[in-house]
């Protein structure tokens, strides 16, 4: 199973979209995917048509109280669950702030989940916050969607330096994996220079810290287009709101992508397992 987490401290930047769509879209190919709403204004709950009334258990309830991830978990479709947030998650900063232990309860819940998934991917709130530790503790992989303007930079150092804290300190698995460009105009000078400036950044910084030092730019660009803006307000992804549209097309080819790492990382894994094994001594075996 791989558990993402999609993070930028800058709102606006395609953070939940992302998140819902790469979900469906993984859906669509037939993987079991779970998306966790982290986010207090619980948009990717919105997106995927899901709002909790009060009483109904949430994240909320799963960060702060005995609730576990089946007693919130929603199934949208026989592939897509959500386990869905709502506004009594902005007290979670608050109350946890005292608790011992309170960036790994994500963790420690998930762990303890017996429904299995091919992809866990977790919207976070746009902060680096308690809530983005918990989620930063629970992953191994950070996907970083980046509106390509000249703003795009503003806050990116900090953001990896926080991702190489939780690394060093709570989480030696956690990675950057990769950044998805939305908003993407290609007609447009500034886009092309913007990833060019990002790119640079990266390679520049590479050998600072190996928890960015194999991110990459996805290949599959999200462009701007007017369905992926209309989709949430009708409870729907992109898959079900405009199957036919270009943001349909981009977060399938993002899917693809995703996917096609899945398998180089398996046949690595096979790789090594095969190499260790003929390293073995004869006395060994």
């Amino acid at each position: 199973m791989r558990n993402i987490a999609v993070i930028n401290q800058k709102g606006g930047v395609g953070k939940t979209t992302s998140t819902v769509n790469l979900a469906a879209a993984l859906a669509q190919c037939g993987k079991k995917v779970c998306v966790i709403d982290l986010d207090p204004q619980a948009h990717a709950s919105l997106h995927l048509g899901v709002s909790v009334m009060e009483q109904e258990i949430s994240v909320y309830d799963l960060l702060c109280g005995e609730a576990m991830l089946c007693h919130a978990r929603r199934w949208v479709s026989p592939n897509l669950a959500v386990i869905p947030a709502n506004l009594d998650l902005a007290a979670a900063e608050m109350e946890l702030a005292g608790e011992v232990g309170r960036e790994v309860i994500l963790k420690d819940k998930m762990d303890l989940d017996t429904e299995e998934f091919d992809f866990t991917i977790i919207d976070c709130p746009p902060s680096l916050g308690v809530l983005t530790l918990n989620a930063l503790t629970a992953v191994d992989e950070v996907f970083l969607p980046l509106q390509p303007h000249f703003l795009a930079l503003h806050g990116l150092s900090k953001l990896l330096r926080t991702i190489e804290i939780v690394a060093k300190r709570l989480n030696p698995s956690l990675h950057l994996e990769g950044i998805v460009l939305c908003m993407y105009e290609s007609s447009t000078r500034l886009a092309a220079e913007v990833s060019r400036d990002v790119e640079e950044f990266l390679q520049r910084n590479a050998s600072h810290s190996p928890v960015w030092a194999r991110a990459k730019f996805f290949k599959s660009k999200i462009r701007r287009n007017i369905r992926l803006a209309e989709a949430p307000s009708f409870g729907q992804s992109i898959f079900d709101y405009a199957p036919n549209s270009h943001g349909a097309e981009d977060y399938l080819s993002l899917a693809y992508e995703v996917l096609a790492s899945d398998e180089v990382r398996s046949e690595t894994a096979l790789l090594n397992e095969l190499q260790d094994a003929s390293n073995v001594a004869p006395s060994q075996r």
